[in-house]
Parts: C-alpha cells; sequence; structure tokens
C-alpha cells in the first residue's frame, strides 16, 4: 500500500495572546490512517505594543483593520522565515496558517482572521494554506470550531478532546458523528483579572486559589443564554467583553475572588457540556498547566480520567491540526464537518497561495 508523506509547517495565534505557534510537522499517510511527528516547534510572544492592538481591535474602523491585516501579515511572515531559517527546514509542501481571529459574529455571516492575506506566500516564499474559516460561514456554519476533525483523525482513542485556551472548546463522537462546540472563556477572562494583580497569569492558580466563590456572581455567569443554547455554538471575544467582564465587573469584590468565582463557572460549565461523565478527557492548551483549573474539573467529573499529553502536543495541538486542515485542503478532502459547524455540507475549507 503507497504510503503519503507531507513537510508542513502549522501556524497558530489564539485568543489567549500568547503568541505564535509554530510547529514542524511530518504527516503519514497510509490506507487513510493517519500518523505525525512534530519535529520543532517554538512560540514567538507579542510584544506589549501587539498585544494592544489585537485586543483593541475589536473596536477598529474597516480602513484600522486593513491597515492592521497588512501588518500583521508582514509580522507573520517574518516571524515564519525566521522559524524556517533557524532550524534549516527544507522541502516543505505548505505553510498552513490560522492567523489570529479579530472578529467573529457568524449570526451575521461575518468572521475575520488577519495574517492571511495573498502576499504571505511570497513574503516567505512558500505555498501558503490558510483562511480556513470564511467559507464555513458562507455555507451557514459557525466557522468554529474546526479542530474537531483532527481530534477524531489524529486522536480517536479519547473519549472527549477538550482545548483549555482563550475558550474551552470540546469534541467527541455522538450517534456516529463528529459533535463539538465552545463551552465557555477561559484564559481570556483568566489572564484579564491576572493582569489587574500585575501577572501575565496566574501560574498554576495559585492566586485563584486564595479568593472565594462569590455565589450571586457564579449563579449569574451560570445563566447566561448562551449556555442554554444547543450546539452547534461558538464564541468570541465579544461575548467577553461585551457580556462577561461587565458582569463580573458589577460585583465589588477582590480581584483573587472573581478569579476564584470564573474558575469554578469554566469547570461548572466544562462537566455540564460532556453528554456522560465516564470515559477518558484529553485536555490540551494553556489552561493544562492551571492545577487549580484541573483540580476544580475533576471534582466535578470524578468518574471521568483526565489525560493530560506530553508539553510538545499540549502546546501545540491546534499549531498541529491546522497543519493537518492544510493537508486535507491541498489533498481536496473534507476538512470542516457540518455536524461541527453547522454548516450547509461538509467541505474543504481554506485558500491556497502558491509563489
Amino acid at each position: 500500500m503507497e504510503t503519503e508523506n507531507y513537510n508542513v509547517i502549522g501556524v497558530m495565534s489564539g485568543t489567549s495572546l500568547d503568541g505564535i505557534d509554530l510547529a514542524h510537522i511530518q504527516f503519514r499517510v497510509e490506507s487513510q490512517e493517519w500518523a505525525f511527528e512534530i519535529i520543532e516547534s517554538e512560540t514567538i510572544s507579542y510584544s506589549s505594543d501587539w498585544v494592544t492592538s489585537l485586543k483593541m481591535a475589536v473596536g477598529f474602523s474597516i480602513n484600522e483593520l486593513d491597515d492592521l491585516n497588512q501588518k500583521y501579515t508582514e509580522l507573520l511572515a517574518t516571524t515564519i522565515s525566521n522559524f524556517i531559517k533557524k532550524y534549516n527546514i527544507e522541502n516543505i509542501d505548505a505553510v498552513c496558517s490560522h492567523g489570529h481571529t479579530i472578529l467573529h459574529q457568524p449570526q451575521k455571516g461575518f468572521t475575520l482572521q488577519i495574517g492571511n492575506l495573498p502576499e504571505i506566500s511570497a513574503l516567505i516564499h512558500q505555498t501558503v494554506v490558510c483562511d480556513f474559516r470564511v467559507q464555513d460561514v458562507q455555507l451557514g456554519g459557525q466557522g468554529a470550531p474546526l479542530v474537531p476533525i483532527g481530534d477524531k483523525i489524529l486522536f480517536p482513542e479519547y473519549d472527549y478532546c477538550m482545548n483549555l485556551g482563550g475558550f474551552s472548546n470540546i469534541s467527541f463522537e455522538e450517534n456516529g458523528e463528529r459533535i463539538a462546540f465552545d463551552i465557555s472563556p477561559v484564559n481570556t477572562v483568566l489572564n484579564f483579572y491576572a493582569n489587574e494583580l500585575g501577572l501575565a497569569y496566574d501560574d498554576k492558580g495559585q492566586k485563584t486559589s486564595t479568593g472565594s466563590i462569590n455565589e450571586n456572581l457564579l449563579n449569574e455567569l451560570n445563566d447566561l443564554d448562551f449556555y442554554q443554547k444547543k450546539h452547534p455554538k461558538s464564541l468570541g471575544f465579544e461575548f467577553v467583553k461585551e457580556v462577561v467582564l461587565p458582569i463580573i465587573d458589577t460585583y465589588k469584590i477582590s480581584t483573587t475572588d472573581k478569579l476564584r468565582t470564573f474558575t469554578e463557572h469554566v469547570a461548572f460549565q466544562i462537566a455540564s457540556a460532556l453528554p456522560t461523565k465516564k470515559g477518558n478527557l484529553f485536555i490540551t492548551g494553556g489552561g493544562a498547566y492551571n492545577d487549580f483549573l484541573i483540580e476544580r474539573i475533576q471534582s466535578y467529573l470524578p468518574e471521568i480520567k483526565i489525560i493530560i499529553p506530553s508539553n510538545k502536543i499540549l502546546e501545540f495541538k491546534e499549531a498541529l491540526i491546522f497543519a493537518l486542515l492544510g493537508v486535507l485542503k491541498l489533498r481536496g478532502e473534507v476538512n470542516v464537518l457540518r455536524s461541527v459547524t453547522g454548516a450547509q455540507k461538509d467541505h474543504s475549507s481554506g485558500v491556497i497561495f502558491t509563489v
């Protein structure tokens, strides 16, 4: 049986603004069985100016967004080129890049990931596969989450696959279909309040663990309309800025109490999202390092076995899966599932730019 090999780079920037994740990945495909190896991987942190710009961009005018998109595409190109040069990566089949989400309003038929302009291919002298979300929204889908097909293909041994990043999302098999949806904000909120304490993030949840739960706030958060909706459903930073933070800030409580209450909210919503409370739960994303959050999730799911993988998979799973989405696009195969996004059909999403 013929074996096919792909040598690609996956690039991802998440809503938690940790930086740009890059992973050099080799895929092997034989009889529709996929295997992968993450060779080199690195996260390039944003400058403080870039963090500010990306946080503020949700309120930018069209002209300001166009300018930001151009500058971010150039930043991404430089970052990718430096990664290729640093690790002397040759014979690359494609660079598969998510870009950075600025606006995500699928209910209005709109999503914007910057860094996906056509010139990125010429700037890095490589074939680029990118802009994976727009087509799905045009087909009536949520444009998110896109990772679940990667869970299905690369991690089929787990009952549940969950990412704890800027937002939490989960995927699993139900009635022969892959189901997935966003659960709640996570690090977009936790990091916001950690910043108030002068921290980039709350390491292992140590500060959070010293706070107390405000029951009224917890109940108000748990009663939000989003949590009553059926999947498919997805979240953007607009939800945090316009809904979650204003609610939390009406409560005159300490920052540690806000962190503690929101962490409890996250754990409760994750437990509520699982249709059965048995099996194994594979957790990746920066939130997997938050020992206190993991402890609270486990307390709500005593019969679930939580599995946290090696650091390389934990930190670069999304870059890995966007690399896979790019390869599937190159192969002309489905890389977005209607059962996940609610689109009119399964489809092969993304655009291919060649030098």
